[in-house]
């Protein structure tokens, strides 16, 4: 719960207000010209960290990942799109608009299909390829 609200763009737009008030209290306008460059670098790191996951994505297969079983591992409710794709290091294959899905598998034929509700992970189910019947043992 507290992780979700620390996460959220509401919280990041509440803090920036905070400065911007606090700057100008303290300060006055120059201040607020800080708390304002400090903004703005908050905002461009976090530009740099969403460009980097894409490009780290960009030069994988769409949907590959080495190991679904390891992404469903460290999968958990509340991740977004862009740390799950650091994760996976690729871009999943979208399945659905509504809910929004996505699918990664491995080169064994797992799979690894997460739903996300508002950007974030929601719930997501692991899927294994169905096991060859085996033939029946010789008579003896």
């Amino acid at each position: 719960m507290i992780s979700a609200i620390l996460g959220s763009a509401a919280f990041g737009w509440l803090l920036a207000l905070v400065a911007h008030v606090a700057g100008y209290v303290m300060y006055g306008w120059p201040g607020v010209a800080m708390a304002f460059s400090a903004t703005v670098f908050w905002l461009l790191l976090q530009f740099s960290r969403a460009l980097r996951a894409m490009r780290e994505a960009g030069g994988a297969p769409v949907g590959q990942v080495a190991s679904a079983v390891m992404l469903n591992a460290k999968l958990r409710t509340g991740l977004r799109l862009v740390d799950i794709i650091r994760l996976t290091r690729s871009l999943g294959e979208k399945l659905a608009d509504t809910p929004e899905t996505y699918r990664w598998t491995d080169a064994g034929g797992v799979a690894v299909t997460v739903e996300l509700d508002g950007g974030r992970c929601a719930r997501w189910t692991l899927q294994r390829p169905a096991e060859p019947e085996a033939d029946a043992p010789p008579p003896a």
